[in-house]
């Protein structure tokens, strides 16, 4: 078996691109690596076209090496430590906290439903989901997605995520072959995020996340900067040299992913909760990779509190860099939606001004979270069904926009809810089969 996401030669196309978005000179590493017989093309599930040669991978592994050694340049308006972060920070608001069980509850089953909606779609392309709903009569998409009814050449042509389809389309849901929201990363996280604040308090350091890490989540289920990460630490780095070393990765979604629950202890305190973000995503990303985090968790803190989307997707902006890459992307996808004729007419500006970039990096996703939000005005089944049907990291998009629209209601619908059984799934030692109702009580206990 030859594992994804680490292998030198399969990084390197990803590296190269990530280096020149943080400023550092890859012109001669690219060269090099041409001249040699690599490529720079790079697949969805990480593996690149470069020809995996002893050669090849001994070449990748001195070229990354060459430029992890390269000092990563000061970029004006994108602050790597978060005092400076915070220095930036205008008008962050800030209301007395309210502590609502049924709001929490939401959240939590908010997010579940909203990956189970994109678990079967993941890596598949936008225009692949389109047919895939249009073929089977589930264009525009209003609930979880079926199976049974797509035609055998459509899913030829575009496989369901091999790993989730059998328990998260519409059927087996219904059938309960899950017992439960399915097991899924998104979910894992926001439990490992839980279990780490019930046992150091708010003020965990990033290597008390670290440590959490190792003692809890399983290796097979990290995935891209996580990965490199989880690698990191075993060889005896510690953050935030984690997120530094061959890692391609640090500005992709992962930590975004990660940071709902920081909100959910910190109810109308966006700035606690961004705060929290940053130490959690320092493990694993920089720049526009922890600024997504720290936006996630500051609107799952006013979601709890506010009275509409608006006010969330403001707390949000207001703990992000201003100047930013990833401020210009929330911004504008939220400015799209705002001024947009149709759904998808807004997805189709999103993928013109950030679709070249892969499909898992924080940049697409996070425009397409911001505009879904914002267009479908936090409305719970029309912004989750928009996120998905729009492509990119359908699971993790999903599973933001759930947790975002059913904490702002303080529930969610029946037909979304009752599939999950009121209960979680998770490869989590000891934490397999917990019930939502059990996790909302939890988050009351330690939130302040």
């Amino acid at each position: 078996m030859r594992l994804s996401w680490v292998q030198p030669e399969d990084l390197l196309s990803h590296e190269l691109v990530t280096a020149r978005d943080l400023g550092k000179d890859v012109s001669k590493v690219t060269w090099r690596w041409l001249d040699a017989g690599g490529s720079l093309t790079a697949g969805s599930s990480g593996a690149s076209a470069t020809p995996a040669t002893p050669e090849l991978h001994a070449l990748a592994e001195k070229l990354m090496a060459a430029l992890d050694e390269q000092p990563m340049p000061v970029r004006p308006g994108e602050p790597d430590d978060f005092a400076g972060v915070k220095a930036l920070w205008r008008n962050v608001p800030r209301q007395q906290p309210r502590h609502d069980l049924e709001r929490l509850h939401a959240a939590w089953v908010g997010r579940a439903a909203g990956c189970v909606l994109g678990k079967p779609v993941e890596k598949i392309p936008r225009e692949g989901i389109r047919e895939i709903l249009q073929s089977s009569g589930q264009w525009p998409l209003t609930g979880y997605i079926a199976g049974d009814s797509v035609p055998d050449e459509v899913t030829r042509r575009w496989p369901w995520n091999r790993r989730s389809a059998p328990t998260s389309l519409a059927e087996p849901l219904a059938a309960g072959v899950s017992d439960g929201m399915p097991e899924d990363d998104d979910l894992n996280y926001t439990l490992i995020a839980l279990r780490l604040v019930e046992r150091c308090g708010p003020g965990f350091t990033a290597d008390d996340v670290a440590q959490a890490w190792l003692d809890e989540l399983p290796g097979g289920r990290v995935f891209t900067a996580e990965r490199i990460a989880y690698r990191n630490l075993l060889l005896g780095h510690t953050p935030p040299e984690t997120a530094l070393r061959g890692n391609p990765f640090r500005e992709w979604i992962g930590a975004q992913i990660r940071t709902d629950l920081y909100g959910w202890i910190h109810p109308g305190r966006p700035d606690l909760a961004a705060e929290c973000a940053y130490r959690d995503a320092s493990v694993s990303h920089v720049r526009a990779g922890i600024y997504g985090a720290m936006w996630v968790a500051a609107m799952s803190s006013a979601a709890l509190t506010a009275d509409n989307i608006d006010d969330v997707l403001d707390a949000g902006e207001s703990v992000v860099p201003p100047v930013s890459r990833f401020a210009n992307a929330i911004m504008d996808g939220r400015d799209l939606a705002t001024r947009g004729d149709s759904w998808e007419g807004v997805v189709d500006e999103i993928y013109a001004r950030y679709g070249k970039r892969h499909w898992v990096h924080v940049l697409p996703n996070a425009a397409l979270v911001a505009a879904a939000l914002e267009y479908h005005g936090g409305d719970f089944a029309a912004s989750v069904c928009a996120v998905v049907s729009a492509g990119c990291d359908t699971d993790s998009n999903g599973a933001t926009v759930g947790a975002i629209t059913a904490a702002l209601a303080g529930a969610v619908p029946d037909h979304w809810a009752a599939p999950l059984r009121d209960t979680l799934r998770t490869s989590i030692p000891g934490s397999d089969k917990v019930t939502f109702t059990e996790l909302a009580e939890r988050t009351m206990k330690v939130s302040t």
